[in-house]
């Protein structure tokens, strides 16, 4: 391809670090960890080499979910912007080791505030970007604490805070282009259930750019054969695939 698709990619979900601020404090496990994240979403669905811009998450969502509003925090919410759980329930931090107010605001000016701030500066610097996409993993049926407790999910799922953020007409064409990309049939890719949009869908989806949530299903990659689950890897080639078909249904996008 000779030239950059004019697409703003977000990968928020997709990072594994753990800040040296808190490792002594935490008790979730390996597994737990890799669970409650969105995992290989940056191999998935990274294509820094096709699109004008691309923002990767680097820290755990355990840790900080970028995809959270800073003031969404616990107690109120114990699967917040810095978390004291995970969304199945599993405690982060050792009882008595939760970070206090001064340790989430430092965490959040390290991880949550330079990310967001990404996105803000690629937006105000390419008025003519065509299309953003903030790019997530689903987990094939939904947990207790998800909109839809205990369905069978689809495919995809393209949230646009029910046409808010995207025009009708280039969330079905997207749709189609998916479709296509990855052999799919009609009721495989869906709007707006179970998500129509977390907080940067919300956030940036303001109208300048249509702005899309875009979730897929786990079953696509972390099951059999091409997952071990001992180990918590992937073939790396049936991530190429994905993400070579990724790759096309932008391309077919803005042919199409």
């Amino acid at each position: 391809m000779e030239e950059k698709l004019p697409v703003l990619l977000s990968i928020p979900h997709g990072g594994t670090r753990i800040p040296s601020l808190i490792s002594d404090f935490l008790m979730i496990s390996q597994r737990d960890r890799f669970e409650d994240g969105d995992a290989f979403t940056r191999e998935i669905y990274g294509l820094k080499d096709d699109v004008w811009v691309q923002v990767e998450g680097e820290v755990a969502r355990a840790v900080v979910d970028l995809n959270r509003a800073p003031e969404d925090r616990p107690p109120a919410n114990p699967d917040g912007v810095v978390k004291t759980q995970t969304c199945h329930g599993a405690r982060v931090y050792l009882p008595g080791r939760e970070p206090d107010e001064q340790m989430t605001e430092r965490l959040l000016a390290d991880y949550h505030q330079p990310f967001h701030r990404s996105i803000q500066e690629a937006l105000d610097q390419n008025p003519e970007l065509a299309l953003a996409l903030d790019c997530h993993s689903m987990e094939p049926v939904g947990p207790g604490i998800a909109p839809d407790p205990g369905q069978t999910r689809p495919r995809f799922c393209l949230g646009t805070r029910n046409g808010s953020t995207c025009p009708p007409e280039t969330a079905h064409r997207l749709a189609a282009c998916l479709r296509e990309a990855f052999n799919l049939e009609e009721e495989d890719v869906v709007m707006n259930q179970p998500f129509a949009g977390g907080y940067i869908t919300r956030k940036y989806g303001d109208g300048r750019v249509p702005w899309v949530q875009i979730e897929m299903n786990r079953n696509l990659y972390l099951s059999p054969p091409w997952f071990d689950a001992e180990s918590l890897t992937v073939q790396p080639e049936r991530l190429r695939t994905l993400n070579r078909a990724f790759r096309q249904a932008l391309i077919s996008f803005f042919r199409s």
